[in-house]
């Protein structure tokens, strides 16, 4: 189940930051993680997962909508391939990137689309199956 304790080889600044930040966000304290990420990507994938990051706890912008953002309006797909590969699906809130018409198109992070609806619920952002 989603919340569950994971079990982490090393301890380090960073590492106790992120655990505390993601069982804050869980629990319903934390909208915004502070957390340092370096995702190694193309730089069409960095404006993507830029532009995500933007996107505020219980908000959500479609493919689309990204696309147009960074310039690149016939970029949909593209940019849905930038998302799915995003290495930190919840730190780079990917979960509140939906199809125009607010449906949920895929999820790579947990349980796909169970765990992206999962995330929707907990910021009471409205979504279509």
């Amino acid at each position: 189940e989603l919340g569950k304790k994971a079990h982490a080889e090393g301890s380090s600044k960073v590492l106790t930051d992120a655990k505390n930040q993601i069982a804050a966000y869980f629990a319903g304290k934390l909208e915004r993680f502070t957390l340092p990420i370096e995702a190694v990507g193309t730089e069409f994938q960095k404006s993507v997962w830029k532009e995500i990051s933007k996107i505020g706890f219980g908000r959500q912008l479609s493919y689309g909508e990204i696309a147009a953002k960074i310039g690149n309006p016939a970029a949909s797909r593209a940019v849905g391939a930038a998302v799915g590969s995003n290495p930190t699906p919840l730190l780079v809130g990917c979960h509140r990137v939906l199809g125009s018409t607010g449906k949920i198109t895929g999820f790579t992070g947990g349980k796909g689309i169970k765990t992206k609806a999962w995330l929707l619920d907990h910021e009471q952002i409205e979504f279509r199956s």
